[in-house]
Order: C-alpha cells, then sequence, then structure tokens
C-alpha cells in the first residue's frame, strides 16, 4: 500500500477538505504555509523535540504486561505508556507542536476545545509555559464528568468556559471555539485537540503525535527484534490512534484495530460508535463519517467516555476504514469499565476510560492469537481524571 494522504487540497480519499466560512479560508491557507515551513526548519524541528525530551518526558516506556499476557495465556502484550507524558496524556505532543506554530505566527491567544479535559489541560500547560492567554471551551456536561480537569486547567491560569447548548459535550464545545476563531482570527491560533476540522488540521496533529509510532516502532524491534503482529488504540476523533499507527501503515504485516465506543450498544441509539453506524457528512470542517439523520442532523453521541463521546472522527481515519487497512469495532461502556478493573487489577495501571476500550478488544482478539504473536495497546491516558465516574460506576454495578 502507497500511501500518500492527504493531497494538496487535504483530502485523505474522498475525505477531509476545508468546509468552512470563508472570513477562516486565509487563516486556514497561512496556517498551512507557516506550518510547511517548519517541517525544514531545523530550529523548530530542534525546539519541538527538546521540549518532547525535557518537558513532556518523551521517550515513553514500551511496557510488557506480564500479568495480562498471563492472564489471556495467548500472544505478548505490551503498553505503549502515553499515560506517562506530562498531563497523563498523549495529548500533550500536539499542543506542544501546535503553540510553537503559534509563536511563530504571533498569535498570542489560544483557543481550544476539549472532552476528556485532556487536551484542554495540555494546552493550559503548554501556554503556562509560554505565557500566551488562553481560553477553553467544555461542554457543561462534561465539565460536570471531569471537575478535576476542569480545576487543573484554571490552576494553570485558563479561563474555561461552559458550553450549555446540544449535548453540552465535545460536539458542542467544538461549534463554540469555531465561532470564537471566526470572531478573532486576527490575533487568535485554535489549537485543535485531535485528528479533526479542515485541512490542515488533521495532517498536522497527526504528524505531531507520529512520534508515538515511531517510538514504538523503535522500541518493540530493541524489545523483540521485529515489528508486532497487532496495534490496538482507541479512536474518538483519533489522534492517540493515528499517531500510533502512522509509521507502520506501510507495513502490511502489522495488524491494525481501532475501537469505538459503542456506549450501550451499536443499535441502541446511545452510542458514538461513528464508523460502525455512520455515514459520510460534514462535521467542523471536514468530510467524514459521522452519525446523523436522514435529514442530515448530527445525532447525540454517547459513551461514559467524555472523550470518545463525539458523533464525528477524523478523515484519514474514514480513508483508513474504507480502505480496510485499519479495521474498526465499538467497544459497550460496560465492557470498558470491566477493562479498567482487570487492567488496574492486573497491571498496577489505572487507565483513562478512553483507554480502557482498547484494551477491553483483547477479550475478543486474544483468543484467536498464536504465542508467538505480539500485541501493543496505547495505554494513550491515565484514569486519575476519571476517578469520580469509576468509583460511581463500581458502586452501581
Amino acid at each position: 500500500m502507497k500511501y500518500t494522504a492527504p493531497t494538496k487540497q487535504g483530502y485523505f480519499g474522498k475525505f477531509g477538505g476545508k468546509f468552512v466560512p470563508e472570513i477562516l479560508i486565509p487563516a486556514l491557507n497561512e496556517l498551512e504555509s507557516a506550518y510547511e515551513e517548519t517541517l525544514t526548519d531545523p530550529i523548530f524541528q530542534s525546539e519541538y523535540m527538546d521540549l518532547l525530551r525535557e518537558y513532556v518526558g518523551r521517550p515513553t516506556k514500551l511496557t510488557y504486561a506480564n500479568r495480562l499476557t498471563g492472564y489471556y495465556g495467548k500472544g505478548k502484550i505490551y503498553m505503549k505508556r502515553e499515560d506517562l507524558c506530562h498531563t497523563g496524556a498523549h495529548k500533550i505532543n500536539n499542543a506542544i507542536g501546535q503553540l510553537l506554530l503559534a509563536r511563530n505566527m504571533g498569535k498570542n491567544r489560544i483557543i481550544a476545545e476539549t472532552g476528556a479535559g485532556q487536551h484542554g489541560v495540555a494546552t493550559a500547560t503548554a501556554c503556562a509555559k509560554f505565557g500566551f492567554d488562553c481560553v477553553i471551551y467544555m461542554g457543561a456536561e462534561d465539565m460536570e464528568r471531569q471537575k478535576l480537569n476542569v480545576e487543573r486547567m484554571r490552576l494553570l491560569g485558563a479561563e474555561v468556559r461552559a458550553v450549555t447548548s446540544g449535548s453540552q459535550t465535545l460536539k458542542d464545545a467544538t461549534n463554540e471555539a469555531i465561532r470564537d476563531w471566526v470572531t478573532n482570527v486576527e490575533n487568535t491560533f485554535y489549537i485543535i485537540g485531535s485528528v479533526v476540522g479542515p485541512h490542515p488540521y488533521p495532517m498536522m496533529t497527526r504528524n505531531f503525535h507520529r512520534v508515538i509510532g515511531d517510538e514504538t516502532k523503535k522500541q518493540i524491534r530493541e524489545a523483540e527484534n521485529r515489528d508486532p503482529d497487532y496495534l490496538i488504540a482507541c479512536v474518538g476523533g483519533g489522534s492517540n490512534a493515528i499517531g500510533f499507527f502512522y509509521p507502520f501503515i506501510e507495513d502490511e504485516s502489522v495488524k491494525m484495530i481501532g475501537i469505538e465506543a459503542a456506549g450501550l450498544g451499536a443499535d441502541s441509539g446511545k452510542t458514538a460508535a461513528t464508523l460502525t453506524k455512520g455515514t459520510p457528512g460534514v462535521l467542523h470542517g471536514s468530510l467524514s463519517y459521522l452519525l446523523h439523520d436522514s435529514e442530515g442532523q448530527v445525532q447525540l453521541a454517547h459513551s461514559i467516555s467524555a472523550g470518545l463521546d463525539y458523533p464525528g472522527i477524523g478523515p484519514e481515519h474514514s480513508f483508513l476504514h474504507d480502505s480496510r487497512r485499519v479495521n474498526y469495532y465499538g467497544v459497550t461502556d460496560q465492557q470498558a469499565m470491566n477493562a479498567v478493573k482487570l487492567v488496574s487489577d492486573r497491571e498496577g495501571i489505572i487507565p483513562a476510560i478512553e483507554t480502557a476500550h482498547a484494551f477491553a478488544y483483547l477479550e475478543t482478539l486474544m483468543p484467536l492469537t498464536q504465542k508467538e504473536d505480539i500485541i501493543i495497546v496505547n495505554c494513550s491516558g491515565r484514569g486519575d481524571k476519571d476517578m469520580k465516574t469509576i468509583s460511581e460506576w463500581f458502586s452501581a454495578h
């Protein structure tokens, strides 16, 4: 498979593009030009990698999950430890990269959207480090689910604006962030937290996260002297997964699996399984798979995990789904919470509920593996932020 996406117009196959108000086209063109300059700017690249090493804590470890491997009794399971990044998740990789870009462009006001709060915390952290003004849009329901992260953002100096429209979750926070950007486009840089939005954001965010997969490839070759057989990652918008998968896309011997949030079940009407139940449409500036009705109205998504509670997905994932390079499956709230308990018990790691969706798929995959197979799960974030939800779930179940 020769993988060349995206095109100059920002399309991954038929997905992607720039579906935005006319006022934003110059800003996107300016962003694209500035980003392309960074690709051949040794000073930018050196500063970015130095910050990942000295501030974020990269490279993160590749940990052999010996007790989880023993539990299933089949292939060998490794975990790529993005939970060890500063702020507790992979989101900081992208926030640092985009903030350096904003500084180069002379934009000193930063806005962002957040669902689970990890992108908001990462953005607020980077803004504190660089001394930039920061406004974070967050759905009111997500603010209730993720109070700890809201307090972290405020302590870091960010203004957190509650969004009370629609489902009061990630989709609505993104809507408000885009409205702000349209209004304040001259001095404002919008840091999008996933591989969604208009071109060049999906490509740019993927490239700032590809360090996950680059490190994984090097580490597993050092540990096992070969590439893995399977990669598994959770997918909402899809940033942790695409960064993890991208360096392996040309190697078709590596099977890649993306796990969506099926919520109460893919057919329940309370789900966030976009690729399982959705059809192509336009949301937040790009053409991708969406959960929407026959009249084109975007449907409410549901997941116990705030970070996967989104009715769309990145255009690159839509392309990888249609080309069958990556297989995508849904995991329910119940299955994810079972995985939270299992990984906590067996490995002494409390995963984020988002991450637990990826671990939950081991129940399906591991019986099909052989002893010599190598499986790597992207441990995209830690579960500190979710302890309220986790505690309430197990008290009720």
